[in-house]
């Protein structure tokens, strides 16, 4: 749980404070849209190679070593040159480790609560949620005067995780053929991919949340302070779900809960777009605890339930492709070409009008669907 505790502090300093550092260095809306669409886009192709060296090396925490030292050292070039081409090269290297500590680490953790049927994981990854509230808030108050201090924040966070991971408990590697599985099987799975579809369009959208809101709300007048409280409220709006998840998913569909994902998301970036006060922002990213948590844990127990437990590691492996690389990649990218040609207020706008047209069309669908099987004679019939 403490190793979660710090990863996750690590995240919070890049994945929130990184945006504004970019706009600090002056690069414009396009130029910051390309290099955090770079993350997803190095996942894509980083995430199946660690994979690979995860399954056949002797000992998975050693890989898991490597991704945390190599993180912790690249995040210090960033300072040495404020050029694009520079800082593009160094986000490449810095994302190519990043980005797959949390997959191996989580394998890592589900391998040994494997071997300890009292262990929950929801609980283990609640260190994750309560570091990044943590972090957001005090490096919030650092940014304020000393946004370049967060480079040394994050290797010293780094160096912490690595002193835990010490103490982890081995994880041998185990050879497996999952990269050289076809994902054809997986497409011909018709309500995996009906899900899949509506949380591609929503993470689209997430996408450029995670790109621009810390400018946004930096150029409606927020600090750093204020950006650090309201990535606290959005981390901890988590926690409901993460708690209370398995008697939820006896209670509501999943149907359901994706629909309310995409209500959710439709009612929050409205409100973005609409409000001129970023005090009033705060309460809006209550919201963030019907999204992305309730996106992220559904698709993993629907792959992990209904997928046949030969593809279950491709469906994940395809839920995270899509979901964390392609459309983190459009949101980003696509996301800052259109902030610099309409602004983002309009694009948060635009992004409302995505999710609520995902919602009539998924819902939609699943009313024609229950239709047609209530019209279905019976066998008996």
């Amino acid at each position: 749980m403490l190793f979660y505790v710090l990863i996750y502090m690590g995240n919070a300093v890049y994945g929130t404070f990184m945006p504004v550092y970019l706009n600090s260095v002056k690069f414009s809306q396009e130029q910051i849209g390309l290099l955090l669409s770079l993350g997803p886009l190095i996942a894509m192709f980083g995430q199946p190679i660690w994979g690979a060296f995860g399954d056949r090396a002797k000992s998975k925490n050693r890989v898991l070593r490597v991704l945390v030292i190599g993180s912790g050292i690249s995040i210090l070039f960033f300072p040495l040159s404020q050029q694009f081409a520079f800082v593009l090269v160094v986000i490449c290297l810095f994302t190519f480790f990043q980005t797959s500590i949390f997959a191996l680490s989580d394998a890592i953790t589900l391998e040994e609560i494997d071997r300890r049927p009292t262990w929950n994981f929801g609980h283990i990854r609640l260190g994750g949620t309560v570091g990044f509230a943590i972090m957001s808030l005090v490096f919030g108050i650092v940014a304020k005067s000393h946004i370049h201090s967060m480079f040394p924040v994050y290797a010293g966070a780094m160096v912490a995780a690595l002193i835990c991971l010490w103490r982890f408990p081995p994880a041998a590697g185990r050879v497996t053929n999952v990269m050289e599985k076809k994902f054809r099987e997986l497409f011909r799975n018709r309500k995996l991919m009906l899900y899949l579809s509506i949380n591609f369009v929503i993470q689209i959208t997430l996408g450029y949340y995670y790109a621009f809101f810390p400018i946004y709300f930096k150029e409606m007048g927020g600090d750093s302070v204020l950006l650090g409280w309201s990535m606290v409220i959005s981390s901890l709006s988590e926690l409901p779900f993460l708690l209370f998840s398995a008697k939820i998913f006896k209670r509501i569909s999943i149907s359901m809960l994706l629909i309310i994902a995409a209500l959710a998301s439709t009612l929050r970036w409205f409100l973005f777009s609409q409000i001129d006060n970023p005090h009033w922002l705060l309460p809006v990213q209550l919201l963030h605890g019907l999204i992305f948590i309730v996106l992220s844990v559904t698709l993993a127990t629907f792959i992990n339930r209904e997928v046949p437990p030969e593809w279950k590691a491709s469906g994940q492996t395809l839920n995270g492709l899509l979901s964390l690389g392609a459309a983190r990649i459009i949101g980003s990218f696509i996301g800052g070409i259109m902030s610099a040609a309409y602004g983002m207020r309009q694009v948060f706008l635009y992004s409302s009008y995505v999710t609520f047209l995902c919602v009539v069309v998924f819902g939609l669908f699943i009313w024609l669907r229950r239709d047609s099987q209530n019209k279905r004679p019976s066998p008996s019939g």
